[in-house]
């Protein structure tokens, strides 16, 4: 039944009209036929029951399994989120209740959404341009994508989608406000972007216009053509694209980097490009008026893709003023992104 249910929903998204992407699609079918040999293998069930017979008992018994094994408060909510799309397959919305009601603390499902961690490749002492030297001198599709990355902020994905030959526009087509003009020229990042949220990205500097120049070289074969290779389809340069940093070390295992760590270099560079300081995360930012520091964090979650300041939180730390008279606090905003911890 399982099975019949996965191929019927699961390229469905839980919360809206549209489809998933593979990789959700992938891990959400593999989280699901786990979720039923746990409850024969550790949850003292001699038999998974069918999904139609899904009871409370059965989610209780996981989620105390989840709380012994001391699972991260994100995988705890994605994982709730692929039951609850399990009880709308099976017309029983809202069966899955609040992680309260399974008996969890707060911080044990709650994410804070403030880095703690610089995760940007020179914090680890990566020489961060010339390992993209040569990673493309191995695999020029892979060292665009990683300069793509580092000049724009870009998620993985965003970077093996973009096309650019036809990304680049002139500020008057962008629809953007004359008060918000930085260039004449921009990108506009919209294949893959998360949340189906394109934007537009001012080709203002060397090195973002380098990483376009890199792109369309490796792309010259159509004018629509992405920076992926394009003997493979999307999910093959994806494999690619992890097989590549793989071999050079971008692992955490390995130089304790990673692809998503080159996006925090690209943001934190941009709070650094529009204050003049290090952020928070760094010890920085102490010198800044409330405002000065909402407009940089605003102008940091736009680059990423978000539309609240408070998501800067993820690659700056904590807010160090509070909007009640510029009180200095630890506070900070929701999570960033659902890859951040990629």
């Amino acid at each position: 039944m399982l099975e019949v249910l996965l191929k019927l929903h699961n390229m469905q998204h839980t919360a809206c009209a549209k489809s998933v992407s593979f990789k959700t699609r992938h891990e959400r079918a593999n989280f699901l036929r786990h979720f039923f040999r746990e409850l024969e293998s550790r949850g003292g069930f001699k038999i998974a029951p069918d999904p139609r017979n899904l009871g409370q008992r059965h989610i209780q018994t996981v989620v105390d399994l989840w709380r012994l094994d001391g699972l991260k408060p994100s995988t705890i909510q994605t994982y709730l989120s692929f039951l609850r799309g399990l009880a709308n397959w099976l017309g029983k919305p809202g069966f899955i209740r609040p992680p309260a009601y399974y008996g969890m603390e707060l911080a044990e499902y709650q994410r804070s959404g403030i880095g703690e961690r610089d995760k940007s490749w020179s914090a680890q002492g990566a020489d961060v341009d010339g390992l993209i030297d040569k990673v493309a001198a191995f695999d020029p599709y892979v060292g665009s994508m990683l300069r793509l990355i580092r000049a724009f902020g870009l998620r993985k994905r965003e970077a093996i989608m973009f096309r650019p030959n036809e990304c680049v526009v002139n500020f008057a087509d962008t629809g953007l406000p004359l008060a918000e003009k930085q260039g004449e020229e921009y990108v506009w990042v919209r294949q893959g972007a998360k949340g189906g949220r394109p934007r537009f990205v001012p080709l203002n500097t060397p090195r973002r216009r380098l990483a376009i120049a890199s792109a369309q070289q490796v792309a010259d074969w159509d004018t629509h053509a992405h920076t992926g290779d394009p003997d493979r389809d999307l999910k093959q340069n994806m494999v690619r694209f992890g097989y590549v940093l793989r071999k050079f070390g971008i692992t955490l295992k390995g130089l304790g980097i990673t692809a998503h760590g080159l996006r925090h270099e690209a943001l934190i560079e941009e709070y650094i490009a529009i204050t003049g300081q290090e952020p928070p995360l760094r010890g920085g930012g102490e010198g800044l008026t409330r405002e000065q520091e909402e407009a940089a964090r605003l102008a940091v979650s736009r680059l990423a893709g978000h539309n609240r300041g408070r998501a800067s939180a993820a690659y700056l730390g904590a807010v160090l003023h509070k909007k009640k008279g510029g009180t200095k606090v630890g506070a900070g905003g929701g999570a960033a992104d659902g890859d951040a911890a990629a």
